[in-house]
Order: structure tokens, then sequence, then C-alpha cells
């Protein structure tokens, strides 16, 4: 199993939009793959939509990861993404992950926490937004 990182994962599903979609979420994440935003609970089929929103709004982001942590199939970082959206304005959010990895090292359950450093009020929830 190859070392996962966060840093590759956002920079391919936000940057790298020329990549399809469904080919970087198969690639990085699990067919039963779980993930858990400030409380709320998301199947892989509404984290899709979520990312997808996110390809609409998102012109580029930089991922910058603070800390980083692996030990065998689990994954724990803290990171900031500054994220430039098409209309010009921006947004930067903390996250604390801790995830779980499947046999295949790619995500099975994330489960975070993010924190608005920088943006409007609205983009509060860009993190979950559909």
């Amino acid at each position: 199993m190859s070392a996962v990182s966060i840093h590759t994962v956002l920079d391919q599903l936000l940057n790298q939009q020329d990549l399809p979609l469904k080919d970087v979420i198969n690639r990085h994440f699990s067919p039963h793959y779980r993930q858990r935003t400030n409380g709320v609970w998301d199947d892989h089929a509404a984290f899709s939509q979520h990312i997808r929103k996110l390809r609409e709004v998102v012109e580029s982001a930089r991922i910058e990861v603070l800390d980083e942590l692996h030990d065998g199939n689990r994954y724990a970082d803290r990171h900031c993404v500054y994220v430039t959206k098409r209309d010009g304005s921006t947004v930067v959010q903390e996250v604390y992950l801790f995830g779980e990895l499947d046999s295949d090292g790619r995500f099975l359950r994330i489960e975070e926490t993010t924190l608005m450093l920088e943006g409007a009020e609205a983009d509060r929830n860009i993190g979950s937004v559909k």
C-alpha cells in the first residue's frame, strides 16, 4: 500500500480538473467511502456530488499540510486550503482530518472538522457544499 497524502488527493480533485472526476474519486476513495464533515455524514454518492459542486465553484486551491501521520491503515492530518473561487473571492479553511484506508490504500472513511480562517460567511460550509 503506497502512502496516501491529502495534498495529492485535493490537488487532483480541485486543481487538475482536466482529470475525469470519476477516475480521481475511484483512485483515492473506496466504493464504500463515508465522510463526516462538521458532524454530518455523507456516503460515496453524496461525497461525489460535493466534489462536482466544488469543481464548479473553485478556480484553484493551494493545499498546505501542517501535520501528517500514517499508522498502518490510519491517516491523520491538519491542513489549510487556500481557495480562489471562480468569482475571484477567496476562502481559507483549516481542516483537522482523521481517516481510515482500505487494503488498496484508498480512503474508506474520513472524519473532519473545518475552521474557516478567512472568507465570507456564505462560504463557511464550503467543505460540505452540494
